[in-house]
């Protein structure tokens, strides 16, 4: 992973320090979330915000291995 340095709005910063607090994430782990999020909304424009937020839920429990087998029947 590489880093660079950018220049964001303070405004921004400020709202990414307060929910990196409650979402205990780091400020730029909040931004790169959000960054996440934000790209997946545009590759995806008809799939809601739920499904999204759900399909990394469930990308981060695979990588745990957590996952469980459903039952159709």
């Amino acid at each position: 992973m590489s880093t660079t340095s950018i220049r964001l709005d303070d405004e921004l910063l400020d709202q990414a320090a307060i929910m990196a607090k409650a979402m205990n994430r780091s400020m730029p782990k909040q931004i790169e979330h959000w960054a996440k999020i934000g790209k997946i909304m545009e590759d995806n424009p008809d799939l809601p915000y739920s499904f999204v937020r759900q399909a990394i839920i469930a990308q981060v429990e695979k990588e745990a291995g957590e996952l469980e087998e459903y039952d159709f029947g």
